[in-house]
């Protein structure tokens, strides 16, 4: 069973890791409701209750189909916590006269997007909002004016950002009734940028944790024709027998874990065996040894 968290001391509890499901619709056959919902299910009882989604993904219609699942079990909801974002508007076949891609984080368009998201997902709060990309025609006051308005009239119990600065999150911060909770970055041994750009540092300052996105490098970790993918994937396997036998994608996860500012690692995978597996990767302790090795492997160069 996987163990719980904060993402902010005075927030809710989260799994360790997260289900993500940008990559839900992907499939060649789209998941029955019962399909995924028996995956939903199975991730509960493996204690990975945190489903990550967005208002974008699949076409807009991933929430949906979440909730198109829990209305086959009512009682399901209740193990789970909901994570959603909104900002992000592109061409598609339910807006046929947009002929450009664009953000939007103006406080009347969170409002909607967030109230169109209850609506498809079947739910009467969401757990997280979270601010998709920053808009840089939005300012962090009208931004702020949206999320304090959900936050008062209790549809979301949090809120925070994604894909932001430290900047950005600081005047976006500074402006809300309730402080934001995290920043979902982009964070795997392929892309460390938030070691380096301070982010995993304010979120320390903060005494907030940060979520990662694509923590395998986006599958690059798998390949065998990815030249810095091959590097981890040998230092992996030296060390796996250290480890009961760790997978590479296991490592990766733990190498993540490891941070102290306790990154949550965002699961996306749609096999269960593969979800299973990540999931015992919050049992493995790396060596400070063994995490600066899959750091030199990741990057090609020993340490400064």
């Amino acid at each position: 069973m996987l163990p719980r968290l904060r993402l902010a001391q005075a927030g809710p509890e989260f799994s360790r890791l997260a289900y993500g499901t940008w990559r839900l619709l992907n499939d060649a056959e789209h998941p029955t409701p019962r399909a995924l919902l028996e995956r939903l299910q199975r991730c509960a009882d493996l204690g990975l209750t945190t489903i990550d989604t967005a208002e974008i993904y699949g076409g807009y219609r991933v929430e949906e189909a979440i909730g198109a699942a829990l209305a086959l079990d009512k009682g399901l909801r209740a193990r789970l916590e909901i994570v959603t974002k909104a900002g992000i508007y592109v061409p598609n076949a339910f807006h046929p006269n947009r002929k450009v891609s664009y953000y939007d984080a103006s406080g009347a368009r969170l409002i909607k997007s967030a109230e169109k998201s209850l609506r498809f997902l079947g739910v009467d709060h969401l757990d997280l909002l979270l601010v998709h990309r920053p808009d840089w025609l939005t300012s962090p006051d009208d931004t702020a004016e949206g999320l304090n308005r959900l936050l008062k009239d209790g549809k979301i119990r949090c809120a925070g950002v994604s894909n932001y600065n430290v900047h950005q999150l600081e005047a976006l911060d500074a402006r809300v009734s309730q402080p934001l909770v995290t920043n979902q970055v982009e964070f795997s041994l392929l892309r460390m940028d938030p070691i380096f750009d301070g982010v995993t540092d304010q979120c320390q300052r903060l005494g907030i944790k940060p979520m990662a996105w694509s923590p395998l490098g986006q599958g690059r970790l798998m390949r065998r024709d990815d030249e810095a993918g091959v590097r981890v994937q040998q230092a992996a396997a030296e060390m796996a027998p250290r480890y009961d036998g760790a997978t590479v994608d296991q490592l990766a996860f733990a190498w993540i874990l490891a941070h102290p500012s306790r990154p949550m690692p965002i699961i996306g995978s749609n096999r269960i065996e593969r979800i299973e597996s990540a999931v015992r990767a919050a049992s493995i302790t790396l060596s400070r040894e063994d995490w600066y090795a899959l750091w030199t492997a990741a990057q090609g160069r020993r340490i400064p």
